[in-house]
């Protein structure tokens, strides 16, 4: 009751504390190329309910028209130069604050995953993500804007690496840890250092 508490507080006063950024971002994500401000996509929450996110767009209008959904790479071409500072700074995701606010979302928690999503095991196997331990243990809970493999793994590691600290998160989960991870996540945002491939802070 206190983390879905801390959820709707965060989620309805991130949103009318960030209303006149969204005004900012939405005009330059606009004139920068004349494409849409915002991009939806399908997303694994609780227990593999699947709803709809929404970012600042932070890449090309036709990214995904010959590659399909590919995860950004390190100095990807597809990123535009008002994405990079988006991206860095963690801005393009402030629309997520609706999905927190709604239920969707924690403020903490495991990165929602695509529908389909694969990973590439060390032998170069390629698998789905649902396949891989962990899954089922972190789809247990609702997934999160921020949370520890996303402030403490490295980036461009293995989906089974990265499942580790969300079945550590799953296990250990706190208000007292969610704080915590919330005033670390607020420091990257202010050092825009979150497209760090290894460490962010």
């Amino acid at each position: 009751m206190a983390k879905r508490a801390l959820d709707i507080a965060f989620g309805g006063f991130g949103l009318i504390v960030s209303a006149p950024l969204w005004l900012v971002i939405a005009a330059a994500v606009k004139l920068h190329d004349g494409g849409p401000v915002f991009y939806g996509q399908p997303r694994l929450g609780q227990r593999g309910r699947i709803f709809q996110v929404w970012k600042f767009r932070s890449m090309r209008p036709d990214a995904e028209r010959e590659t399909g959904p590919l995860q950004a790479a390190e100095n990807d071409p597809r990123v535009t130069p008002v994405g990079r500072v988006l991206r860095a700074t963690a801005m393009d995701e402030l629309p997520q604050l609706w999905n927190i606010f709604c239920g969707d979302m924690s403020v903490v928690g495991p990165r929602a995953l695509r529908p389909g999503e694969i990973d590439s095991e060390s032998g170069g196997e390629i698998v789905p993500a649902d396949a891989v331990d962990g899954f089922a243990e972190r789809c247990a809970v609702r997934p999160g804007l921020t949370g520890l493999a996303q402030l403490y793994a490295p980036r461009d590691v293995s989906r089974r690496s990265k499942f580790r600290y969300d079945r550590l998160y799953v296990r250990r989960q706190s208000f007292a840890l969610d704080l915590r991870l919330i005033a670390v996540s607020f420091w990257i945002s202010l050092r825009g250092s979150w497209e760090e491939r290894e460490r962010k802070f």
